[in-house]
């Protein structure tokens, strides 16, 4: 076996095929879109490469095959609440069901980590946001949403063995959106829509920049300082939401005023991989075409929830009660989902934990483990602590 360094297209290409070729057969597995892994590690469209840098290596055999892949990332803005000491990350890893083969990946990402001055490594994290490439799928191996890692069981085994060690657990809930929700969050609902003062709404796509503004403010408020997340920008925000008009469904993104000020927001998308899965990894002319005539032949059955937020001095009072029932009352009717997926709920967010498993009849559908691993054995191994 040796470890090759990604140094030029052909092994980038090499790189993104590695996945597939190892999920081959699997009926589960949705291919990513290329295009989003190479943007990963381009300077002109990752944005982390202004304050970190990455490297890439593929695994090959002694007949030539490429039989796994690994990167890792230098993030000076990569921080989580009680890092004291320089920590990198490592993603994008793939192995064949062999220790030795993992390891020697993992050997070789530590060793670049250590030259750059990290202490540890977390992993499998992503070069950048959160929300995407983040976590092992440790429970619930169906198929993966849009930008979702996807791995087979026998992973956790090749980073456990290693010595990397559970540093905190994403949890996703799974819900029926044509059921009921739960009888409290009708109580709740009925208390707050006796208040003329409060009123819920979704989006609009011909006022994104009211509702952007809206994004803003309940995001900088409730989330900004939380897992190392910084405040966002409005022109950021909008041009977020213009990026995601092509596929946004106005009627699954909702929020909530008191007096015309924003409290509370749930935003969702329907899962774009019940449409990227036909595409198989490709997104040039032909298949942008393709997608938009699925977009309007396919009917998508799953929206998935990606941010949900509610502004300190409204929370734990059921103003989200509120705003979800009367989402519930344009969702349920008029639209064809059957199935919902809340992502990315850190176990360290009981208060979050609690809003999920209070929608109604949820489950927990899959978790995704972030792992660390600390190059000094001595030093004393701390899992994420809960946040307030």
């Amino acid at each position: 076996m040796q470890v090759i360094q990604v140094s030029n297209p052909a092994l980038a290409r090499a790189f993104v095929e590695v996945n597939p070729a190892l999920q081959k057969g699997n009926p589960d597995y949705i291919r990513p879109l290329d295009k989003d892994v190479h943007e990963v590690f381009d300077p002109k469209k990752n944005k982390a490469f202004r304050h970190g840098t990455c490297a890439r290596w593929l695994l090959q055999n002694d007949t030539g095959e490429y039989t796994g892949r690994i990167a890792a990332f230098v993030n000076k803005k990569y921080k989580n609440k009680g890092d004291d000491y320089p920590i990198g990350g490592i993603g994008f890893f793939d192995c064949i069901n062999d220790q030795a083969a993992a390891s020697l990946l993992f050997d070789t990402a530590r060793d670049w980590l250590k030259a750059q001055g990290m202490e540890a490594m977390d992993g499998p994290i992503n070069f950048g946001e959160r929300n995407n490439w983040w976590g092992l799928v440790t429970q619930g191996f169906q198929s993966p949403m849009y930008q979702m890692n996807y791995n087979p069981p026998y992973y956790q085994a090749l980073f456990e063995n290693y010595g990397f060690r559970n540093f905190f657990d994403q949890i996703c809930f799974g819900l029926d959106p044509k059921k009921k929700l739960s009888a409290k969050m009708y109580e709740r609902h009925a208390m707050y829509a006796a208040d003329p003062g409060y009123k819920a709404l979704h989006i609009k796509k011909n006022q994104l920049e009211k509702f952007a503004r809206d994004f803003t403010t309940i995001y900088n408020k409730a989330w900004a300082g939380h897992g190392g997340l910084k405040e966002m920008r409005y022109e950021q925000v909008l041009t977020m939401f213009r990026k995601m008009k092509l596929v946004m469904d106005e009627k699954i993104i909702w929020f909530a005023y008191y007096k015309d000020e924003p409290v509370c927001m749930f935003i969702n998308l329907p899962d774009l991989n019940q449409l990227f899965k036909h595409l198989h990894g490709k997104f040039g002319l032909l298949q942008k075409l393709y997608f938009l005539w699925l977009k309007k032949t396919v009917k998508n059955t799953k929206f998935t929830g990606i941010v949900y937020g509610i502004v300190p001095e409204f929370q734990g009072k059921g103003v989200d009660a509120f705003m979800l029932v009367e989402a519930a009352k344009v969702i349920q009717p008029t639209t064809s989902y059957t199935e919902y997926e809340m992502q990315w709920i850190g176990e360290f967010n009981p208060k979050m934990i609690n809003v999920a498993s209070s929608l109604g009849e949820t489950f927990r559908s899959r978790v995704l483990t972030t792992y660390r691993y600390n190059f000094d054995p001595a030093r004393p191994f701390h899992r994420h602590p809960v946040v307030s």
